[in-house]
């Protein structure tokens, strides 16, 4: 198959949606020599924060002069995204050969246990790769709750919840206590347990770790954390843990939310130390402060400043909206949302308007996408639409001046679309100016 064969193919099996469980996953894995079994490292469950600590700790364990493969979803731009060593994605020439490879397995697998989705193949073919080119250590970030995602075929040794929140309510229920259940669900015997979720949840999650007898450090009891805000510059943060108390770590993430991802990480390269990794305090002080995370309060464009923030449940989009405050120190701000139909969207727009800036609705290439005019409908009063990203930013752009700043928020596709436009933008610019 060509790259563009192996996304079609892989995109039609996406007409088979979300379907919790393993049994798929483990039986092309089966399959496939069990490859999982051969990976040690770092599963990353939670409602919001799990690829920011997965990208700091993949950060430092590259420093550490670690070869890492990293499972970040969903992908922005490229499936490629999905797949990384060395946070560089896959070759599109590889990912093409590794589905062909992997084709008459599917089908074996589909026979006999139904068709698997597109989601556990890519899990399925992530482990192999890794498996393959060998890699030192996985980060890895779950797809949905925790419990019956695909990724939990995996035993790596460390497991983090950063947080719970709502969201996924249809898959994962409609309580604090029943998602912390499903996120438990990837705390395994014999592994280290690291969580920054407060009560009802915590309660749930200290239950799961007793019963599997395993060590569980919690944010706010067993980990500390102080944090300066340096603004543009991300922040510096001071984090305790059982192990040592480590000074000023600098973030460039922005954000003071970023604050709980950083001491989540470090927890977590301890629990790898305590597993005999050997990673140099001066590499978790280098790694922390290269870590580098696409789409999450990313400033893509200046003159206006362009954001983009991938928060698409009421508890990111706080943490968002409350760091572009502190950010705009009175400058103009305008807002670019759009968002997924299945999103608690009452509570996104309340948020929004709150906020009393100029908000423009946009509309985003995907089936699940909200309709613009419905959300602005919704939201009430002055709202503007556009019916592609490419032309919300623009009227942002021009709506907040050079000084001001447009934020684009509310779904990682959106941001994706942004992203994709902004490159697109400098390309020209370089091809011009050569």
């Amino acid at each position: 198959m060509t790259y563009q064969e192996s996304l079609d193919y892989l995109t039609s099996l996406g007409r088979f949606g979300i379907k919790l469980g393993l049994e798929r996953t483990q039986a092309l894995l089966h399959a496939l020599g069990d490859p999982q079994e051969l990976l040690q490292g770092v599963h990353v469950a939670g409602t919001n924060g799990k690829g920011s600590v997965c990208a700091m700790l993949a950060s430092i364990l590259q420093t550490a002069g670690y070869r890492v493969g990293l499972m970040p979803k969903p992908h922005l731009i490229s499936y490629t995204e999905r797949i990384q060593v060395d946070q560089r994605p896959i070759a599109e020439a590889d990912f093409a050969a590794l589905l062909t490879e992997l084709q008459p397995v599917i089908t074996a697998v589909a026979a006999e246990h139904g068709p698997p989705t597109e989601f556990e193949i890519l899990t399925s073919a992530a482990l192999y790769y890794f498996a393959r080119v060998g890699i030192d250590l996985l980060v890895c970030e779950v797809g949905l709750g925790g419990r019956l995602d695909s990724t939990n075929v995996l035993d790596l040794g460390i497991e983090v919840i950063t947080n719970i929140a709502l969201d996924h309510t249809q898959h994962l229920g409609s309580t604090l206590e029943a998602i912390a259940a499903e996120k438990a669900g990837i705390l395994k015997p014999d592994s280290v347990a690291i969580t920054a979720a407060q009560p009802p949840a915590l309660a749930i999650i200290e239950s799961v770790a007793r019963e599997r007898q395993i060590p569980l450090l919690r944010l706010g009891n067993e980990i500390q954390v102080a944090v300066i805000d340096k603004e543009w510059a991300g922040i510096q943060v001071t984090v305790t843990t059982p192990a040592d108390t480590y000074r000023d770590l600098r973030v460039p993430l922005l954000g003071l939310h970023q604050a709980e991802n950083a001491a989540l990480a470090v927890a977590a390269i301890d629990g790898l130390r305590s597993r005999g990794w050997d990673i140099s305090d001066g590499a978790l002080r280098d790694g922390l402060a290269r870590t580098r995370w696409p789409g999450r309060l990313e400033v893509i464009d200046r003159h206006p400043i362009v954001l983009v923030d991938g928060a698409h449940n009421p508890a990111g989009l706080e943490r968002s909206l409350a760091a572009v405050r502190t950010l705009a120190k009175g400058r103009p701000v305008v807002i670019v949302f759009g968002a997924m139909k299945d999103k608690d969207l009452p509570s996104m727009l309340a948020q929004l308007r709150a906020m009393e800036v100029p908000v423009i609705f946009s509309a985003i290439d995907w089936h699940r996408a909200a309709a613009p005019t419905q959300l602005a409908a919704a939201f009430g009063g002055a709202a503007d639409t556009a019916d592609s990203a490419a032309a919300a930013i623009s009227r942002a752009r021009e709506r907040a001046g050079a000084n001001g700043i447009v934020l684009v928020c509310g779904s990682l596709y959106l941001v994706g679309e942004a992203i994709a436009l902004s490159r697109a933008r400098e390309r020209t610019r370089v091809a011009s100016r050569g």
